[in-house]
């Protein structure tokens, strides 16, 4: 890897998860890492005060910024994948946007990922469709009230057969319709490579085609979801037309550690570009 690499920040939610979540910005800052994502951390989607007081202080006692946070998007281990464009699970999705919204804003996060949400069987597409664009677009004001944006991904069909958007295509149709909108121009595109490499998806092209919609990217391995090095995508490459194209946010790393502990999983990232170098 090379020395001229974009800023990092390690996902919470699926590093360090051998220790209890107050813990890990600890782990997170010893590892040298000065910015942080999650998703939704708690159960639900309007938690007590006194845990988003508790998250708020483990974040500051550590030293790090959290950077991205998403939006409650249901029972992730029992495979929801978002809630907003379900209409069993709608009030709950609206119920969390000022929760996470006003947390976001708390801790100076400045991005929050709405995931899409699964599809239901026997509802009209076209049904979803509508419901999710209502519910991002009032995602997308009540964040540009706090100066933020909100993300939207594609992910995997492969391990995620019900999700819909499943393309960079369907994500930017979307992060455009919201757009459209509100005409806030504040709804972005969450590039995951791991995401689009397990779809087949031509990431140079990707890169070329969607770079002026991009409002932050997500990085694994692919095949095998681990830290850079344990597949084939050639890191230094995408990093390069990445900021050949103009991208210059963060880089969130959201793998699972290969080979041990995820502080052992590091070591293709110089630790002197862990840093975050302020909150640009």
């Amino acid at each position: 890897m090379s020395a001229g690499l974009p800023r990092f920040d390690v996902n919470l939610s699926i590093l360090f998860t051998e220790l209890p979540l107050l813990e890990r910005p600890r782990a997170a800052a010893e590892a040298g890492f000065t910015e942080v994502e999650l998703w939704w951390p708690f159960d639900g989607p309007t938690p007590a005060d006194a845990e988003l007081d508790a998250l708020e202080r483990a974040l500051a006692d550590a030293g790090v910024s959290l950077v991205g946070l998403n939006f409650d998007a249901g029972d992730m281990p029992g495979g929801d994948r978002g809630l907003l464009s379900r209409p069993a699970d709608s009030d709950r999705f609206r119920a969390n946007i000022d929760v996470a919204v006003g947390f976001a804003a708390r801790v100076g996060c400045r991005a929050l990922n709405a995931l899409y949400g699964n599809r239901v069987d026997g509802l009209d597409p076209a049904v979803q469709a509508e419901l999710a664009l209502e519910n991002l677009a009032s995602a997308a004001r009540a964040a540009h009230r706090e100066g933020a944006v909100v993300l939207v991904e594609a992910v995997n069909a492969v391990e995620n057969p019900r999700y819909q958007l499943d393309s960079a295509k369907a994500a930017v149709e979307v992060v455009d319709a919201v757009n459209a909108a509100t005409g806030l121009g504040n709804t972005r595109f969450l590039l995951d490579l791991y995401h689009l490499a397990t779809m087949g998806e031509d990431l140079p092209a990707v890169i070329a085609a969607y770079a002026d919609r991009v409002g932050h990217v997500q990085i694994a391995d692919s095949p095998g979801r681990g830290q850079p090095g344990t597949g084939g995508l050639d890191f230094d490459d995408l990093f390069g037309r990445l900021a050949a194209a103009g991208y210059d946010g963060r880089i969130g790393l959201e793998y699972k550690p290969v080979g041990g502990p995820s502080a052992d999983s590091f070591g293709w990232l110089p630790r002197e570009n862990r840093s975050g170098r302020g909150n640009a």
